[in-house]
């Protein structure tokens, strides 16, 4: 993780608005904790911000787990935590779970990112793939085992996939865009919820590909190279731009903060929450990933003082609320 050295005078300057107005000393002997888990793709995010609120609040204990989109949801539905970190919008079940533990919560996007396709730097014949072929490596049952499976002309070397664990976010969004609702993906895979142990096992073998946030790919670059994707309008690589303006289709999607109400209304809490909104923007891009724009990171802001609860991507019936980001966040 990247130091960030923000000067004290200038994060005493985003004490305006909420639990931030008023003498910074009081700040500073805030006491308590925050309680974080959850996704492995946010995790960088939140623990920049983690790190320049000690600078702020320094006898606040935060604290920040990684195990998982779906792992930290499971702790988060009971109340185990404040805020869950997630890569994906909150599922149908785990809305369940929360209502059955009465834990009421703020959805917060924090930033766009690109599920990013790698193979090994050695990797000369793979310039690009298209969902279809994505679907013949991956999909359960299939009789791709070799790279000369997938295409005649490309070399007769074994195919080693590397893949986040079942309770990633990411794992759900891949499996998603290449399975669909009743389709599996294959079970032969090296898994890990550590990114890292995924970066390192396909630099590590010729015939290796792998999927994470685009963010370990740009932090990683000179292991690794990215596959260009075709969604079905030639082949597009994942890059801040092409992530923003939703050109890397269908691998861009929005990363989220869930925040437990009852929680929020501890000084501690709120008083990180709104640091989370005020210095997040800036320390999405030095972590590697995609600010969101203005209008969104507005109604961030707003919903979050004004504490509206629950999901706006599940319909009362619990089904995806589908759309273009922008317009199902409002």
């Amino acid at each position: 993780m990247k130091s960030m050295k923000f000067a004290l005078a200038g994060a005493v300057a985003l004490l305006g608005i909420g639990v931030f107005a008023g003498d910074a000393s009081a700040q500073r002997n805030l006491r308590g904790a925050v309680k974080i888990d959850g996704s492995s793709t946010v995790y960088p995010i939140t623990e920049a911000v983690a790190e320049e609120f000690g600078a702020v609040a320094p006898r606040v204990n935060v604290t920040v787990g990684i195990s998982g989109t779906g792992g930290g949801f499971k702790r988060f539905t009971i109340g185990e935590t404040d805020i869950s970190d997630a890569s994906r919008p909150i599922k149908a079940k785990e809305l369940a779970a929360c209502k059955k533990n009465g834990v009421e919560f703020i959805e917060i996007p924090v930033a766009y990112d690109g599920l990013s396709i790698v193979v090994n730097k050695k990797n000369y014949w793979v310039d690009y793939l298209s969902v279809d072929e994505l679907k013949k490596i991956f999909l359960e049952g299939t009789n791709v085992k070799r790279w000369s499976d997938l295409r005649a002309d490309w070399p007769d070397v074994e195919i080693v996939m590397y893949s986040p664990g079942a309770d990633s976010g990411t794992f759900d969004y891949f499996k998603e865009v290449i399975a669909g609702k009743t389709g599996s993906i294959r079970p032969d895979m090296s898994v890990s919820e550590d990114d890292n142990v995924l970066v390192r096992g396909v630099a590590g073998e010729a015939g290796a590909i792998g999927f994470f946030g685009a963010a370990y790919y740009f932090e990683n670059a000179d292991k690794l190279k990215i596959v260009p994707i075709d969604g079905g309008n030639g082949p597009v690589t994942p890059t801040a731009e092409t992530i923003e303006n939703g050109e890397y289709a269908p691998f861009s999607r929005p990363l989220f903060i869930y925040v437990n109400k009852n929680s929020a209304r501890r000084p501690e809490v709120r008083m990180f929450v709104e640091f989370y909104l005020e210095s997040g923007p800036d320390l999405v891009e030095e972590v590697g990933y995609v600010k969101l724009p203005p209008e969104i990171h507005s109604r961030t802001e707003k919903n979050f003082r004004t504490m509206r609860t629950g999901t706006q991507f599940l319909d009362a019936k619990g089904e995806k609320v589908k759309g273009p980001f922008p317009s199902v966040y409002q």
